[in-house]
């Protein structure tokens, strides 16, 4: 891939993120990426291909505004992980379909049918509400217990 774009393409998502107040995204298609690849290598293939020939193309050249374009491949990759449907959780902890634009405050989670797994991580937002800790500590953690005052979720 060509490093000129693949930097251009960088700097777009920073200056998103940046603007947008929002995560990140790149550390969830990361872990996302991990997972599709232990399962299996011929998805894992064609989601770099998409990376490489769609999302840093489209971000690099300003088609594809970077954050939406990455919220889009992440999706992608979890739905290759494991068919079933995507969610945005609010503030709340209120589930809806997920469909775009997702406001960078929501929770993103990809809910596979047959819960193999549970639940996969497609985006978070900058900080997360405790609804959507608790969220986060059912579906991605499995953990029932409450947490202790001012322990923190990871992800």
């Amino acid at each position: 891939m060509d490093r000129t774009l693949q930097d251009t393409a960088d700097a777009a998502l920073e200056r998103a993120i940046r603007d947008r107040g929002a995560r990140d995204p790149r550390d969830a298609c990361r872990a996302l990426l991990r997972h599709v690849r232990a399962r299996d290598r011929e998805a894992y293939e064609r989601a770099v291909a998409y990376y490489e020939e769609t999302l840093v193309p489209t971000t690099a050249s300003g088609e594809a505004e970077p954050l939406e374009a990455w919220l889009d491949y992440a999706r992608l990759v979890a739905r290759t992980a494991a068919p079933g449907r995507t969610v945005e959780i609010d503030g709340a902890g209120v589930a809806r379909d997920c469909v775009p634009p997702i406001p960078p405050d929501r929770l993103v989670l990809h809910l596979p049918d047959g819960g193999d797994p549970p639940a996969l991580l497609v985006a978070q937002p900058a900080t997360m509400t405790p609804a959507q800790e608790a969220t986060c500590d059912l579906l991605l953690g499995g953990r029932v217990t409450l947490r202790e005052a001012g322990e923190r979720a990871s992800g």
